[in-house]
């Protein structure tokens, strides 16, 4: 998460009555999406703009939302009202009056349902913001919330937040049933995927291997374009679990070869093959790639550099040696090698917002609009004071 995230994360934080289990966890995070990517940036501004609307009287509406949620209340949960707690919702007792009232406005009647708005996407965030997992996966499994988190972002978010978690197995049978409903008719949504092979690769067991390849055996036969990320993760835990010929095979169905990434594990994966001679060419590649216009530099990873290093020396090949020393100062001196370690850039961050155009009308209903105040409403004899009543 950006230091800029954490920053309003903190002020936030210093700026609630009620901090309660809000203690976000501002160190040893290792996130996947950006918070741009997952929408949870323009989440804590609606959050903040909310908090400031509503200001004196969110202890009131709150303790309003609690009796409207209660079983035994004929009162309606309508679409403002839920909208306003998940915003305001700040510890365990507030998500479990969100909890209660998404279940009451999901089981209404859907003929006095009148609104769009898409809850999904914008409670996953919430959950993400607050770091409860466990609850996320609670909502998400819930048989009275069954239709209430269908959307593909909604997926995006909760396994995202597993895997800041380190829920890896629970990632993995969170994915089983994302497969079972295949929205919209994906049954491998890209994000989804990215984010399996990415527990897959952090588990880093056989028999993660093991899952990781009939995975990838199922996208082959259905035609699946996986992501750049997905086939880094997935060659770098067959790299790591000993396979560097399959590592080879994977990256291979990478559009561009020339990416950091794809050239280190190949390079990497040429060593443990004993074939160090072969990387030679492939580090001096880089030479003749660069983009000054882009300010692009092609980088090697400095323990990749390492690794061919000491598979050279136990080559015993003098001419291989003098070359490689030459190589290194070359690329040091124009700035060629990373700082980063190749698994510390595989699990780098993704933050390219991954928005498509014919999603904006979605992206919208995710977020939606906030009214400060209602009036009393009334639909099928069903009455009870709005925002401005209970002031």
């Amino acid at each position: 998460m950006s230091n800029v995230l954490q920053v309003v994360l903190r002020s936030s934080l210093r700026n609630s009555r009620n901090i309660g289990i809000a203690q976000f966890r501002l160190e040893n995070i290792r996130t996947l999406f950006s918070a741009a990517n997952l929408g949870i940036d323009k989440f804590i501004e609606v959050r903040e703009n909310v908090r400031r609307q509503l200001g004196d009287i969110s202890s009131k509406f709150k303790d309003k939302m609690q009796q409207y949620s209660n079983e035994s209340s004929t009162s309606m949960i309508f679409t403002e009202d839920l909208k306003n707690m998940i915003y305001l919702t700040n510890n365990d007792e507030d998500v479990q009056i969100v909890a209660q009232m998404m279940k009451k406005f999901n089981q209404q009647n859907k003929q006095l349902r009148f609104g769009n708005f898409i809850f999904g996407p914008v409670v996953m965030r919430m959950f993400h913001v607050l770091n409860k997992p466990e609850e996320a996966i609670s909502c998400f499994k819930s048989a009275e919330l069954q239709g209430f988190f269908d959307q593909l972002m909604s997926y995006q978010i909760l396994l995202d937040l597993l895997y800041e978690n380190q829920k890896f197995n629970e990632m993995l049978e969170i994915f089983k049933s994302i497969q079972e409903k295949q929205l919209q008719g994906i049954k491998f949504p890209k994000n989804s995927v990215v984010l399996v092979l990415a527990a897959c690769y952090r588990l880093n067991t056989p028999e993660s291997y093991d899952y990781a390849a009939k995975l990838w055996q199922e996208l082959n036969e259905v035609g699946h374009q996986s992501m750049r990320r997905a086939i880094t993760f997935f060659a770098g835990l067959a790299l790591n679990q000993g396979h560097p010929e399959q590592a080879i095979e994977i990256i291979s169905s990478c559009n561009n070869q020339n990416y950091t990434t794809i050239r280190n594990i190949k390079v990497s994966a040429l060593c443990d093959l004993g074939r160090v001679e072969d990387c030679i060419p492939l580090i001096k590649s880089v030479l003749n790639t660069d983009t000054p216009s882009q300010n692009t530099v092609q980088t090697f990873n400095k323990d990749v550099i390492e690794k061919v290093k000491a598979a050279i020396e136990k080559s015993n090949s003098d001419e291989l040696k003098s070359e490689m020393n030459r190589i290194e100062k070359f690329l040091q001196e124009e700035g060629h090698i990373s700082q980063l370690t190749l698994d510390e850039q595989l699990c780098s961050e993704i933050s390219t917002p991954r928005l498509q155009r014919n999603q904006g009308q979605q992206f919208r209903n995710q977020f939606g609009g906030f009214r400060q105040s209602r009036v009393q409403r009334s639909v099928g004899g069903l009455t009870r004071p709005g925002l401005s009543d209970i002031a």
